[in-house]
């Protein structure tokens, strides 16, 4: 090729770099802890200072409840200190695989907030001896948090407790089985609340979600009454399992 060709063509590719027009990152700037678009960020709401328990927090945690994006447990986890709030991911957790979690599930100190006949109101529990309670939840859909309860045969070796708040969810952009039920982090507040003797935990580990809430409200989420509620008034639209008709005496 004739070198003058060349020049041009050099010089012809200079002048369309030069005058080509500007790219924009259209992508949203995302926070580095929370992973949310800075604008609705709930990092601003959790407490200045991670707060100092006794209690040490571990969660069994469903593979799918990661994938949610509106998920409470990150709130709790950079509430605490670190070494406070352990996340375990997992559906079937054995002795063999799991040895640490077995050894932690057999300690005395240790209990599982989940509800049933057997399981003992928290605020009946008496002081611990020693570094504090290792508090267990579960975390997933309701349906998921049954099933890691029924099909791991160490959830059966701790001490159950359970709560009586009487505490209404304020997680109100995600549908609760009843009008009673709460979130993970709902639920582990409450719980703390009690296990520290500090009543101000729920407001202050509750703040972010709150936060999260009306940040999805003011883009177009709407508010969610519970499956109860919307049994017991007629609103609810899917077939209704006579199991639940029984639970709400509903004909």
């Amino acid at each position: 090729m004739d070198d003058n060709v060349e020049t041009e063509s050099f010089l012809d590719d200079l002048y369309d770099f030069a005058n080509e027009e500007p790219v924009i990152n259209t992508k949203r700037q995302t926070c580095s802890r929370c992973c949310r678009p800075v604008t609705v960020c709930w990092c601003p709401y959790l407490p200045r200072e991670p707060i100092q328990l006794s209690t040490t927090v571990y969660i069994l945690q469903h593979p799918f409840e990661d994938n949610q994006c509106l998920r409470t447990v990150p709130m709790l986890y950079h509430s605490l200190p670190p070494g406070k709030c352990h996340i375990i991911r997992g559906k079937r957790f054995s002795p063999e695989k799991y040895p640490e979690l077995a050894a932690l599930m057999k300690d005395p100190n240790t209990i599982l907030l989940y509800p049933g006949s057997d399981a003992i109101d928290i605020m009946d529990l008496p002081s611990c001896q020693g570094t504090g309670y290792n508090l267990v939840l579960l975390d997933g859909t309701w349906s998921q948090a049954r099933g890691l309860f029924h099909q791991n045969l160490m959830m059966k070796w701790p001490q159950k407790v359970q709560i009586k708040s009487g505490m209404i969810s304020k997680y109100v952009i995600r549908t609760q089985p009843t009008d009673v039920c709460l979130s993970t982090l709902e639920s582990a507040a409450v719980a703390l609340s009690y296990l520290e003797k500090k009543p101000y935990l729920v407001e202050t580990l509750t703040k972010p979600l709150e936060a999260l809430c009306q940040f999805q409200l003011n883009h177009g989420a709407q508010k969610h009454q519970s499956k109860e509620y919307l049994i017991k008034n007629g609103l609810y639209r899917k077939k209704i399992k006579s199991s639940w008709l029984k639970k709400l005496n509903v004909s």
